[in-house]
């Protein structure tokens, strides 16, 4: 048996690829990537990208921020080797957005925004309004466990190797 953090460098890439994935599929295929997953109408990515290219024995870090920004520097990385580490995520479930960042090593949520909930009126309310804190929170983990879901499906698949890196790599040098 595999030490833990060990088997946590060892497979960590997969965080990475899945975020490269799923970065792909928002930009390229979001009506398939959306297809099957409850109450989610739209998934984007929101204002924050960070990459790392560990090629040439040299690590290499790309942060993108800011609403608005444009994603040519991590286009132009990804050309270069590098893999999303994290990434900023918005997506539409239902009539509520929620906003978070997403950790591809550990694919731990941070940031997370759920939509707004009522306003709390009394005392007698506040458990009514934590367990709704923990439902939205839950919608989003949720929505990460189908996402990873889908992409472990493809990964491991026959096409992973003969369709879906190619599909990436032609949308990267198009980019």
């Amino acid at each position: 048996m595999l030490d833990i953090s060990v088997a946590y460098n060892r497979y960590k890439f997969l965080g990475h690829e899945f975020l490269t994935w799923l970065w792909f599929m928002i930009d390229t295929d979001k009506e398939n990537l959306t297809e099957g997953i409850t109450d989610l109408t739209d998934i984007y990515v929101g204002s924050r990208v960070v990459l790392e290219n560990s090629s040439h024995n040299r690590d290499e870090t790309i942060t993108i921020k800011g609403d608005g920004a444009g994603f040519e520097e991590g286009v132009t990385a990804l050309k270069k080797g590098a893999k999303v580490t994290e990434i900023s995520l918005v997506a539409t479930i239902g009539d509520g957005e929620w906003r978070f960042h997403l950790k591809g090593e550990s694919l731990n949520i941070s940031s997370l925004k759920p939509p707004e909930t009522g306003r709390i009126e009394s005392p007698d309310e506040m458990e009514g309004a934590v367990l709704e804190k923990i439902f939205l929170c839950e919608k989003a983990l949720s929505l990460v466990y189908a996402l990873y879901g889908k992409f472990v499906r493809r990964r491991v698949s026959s096409d992973w190797q003969s369709k879906e890196t190619g599909r990436m790599a032609a949308w990267i040098a198009a980019a």
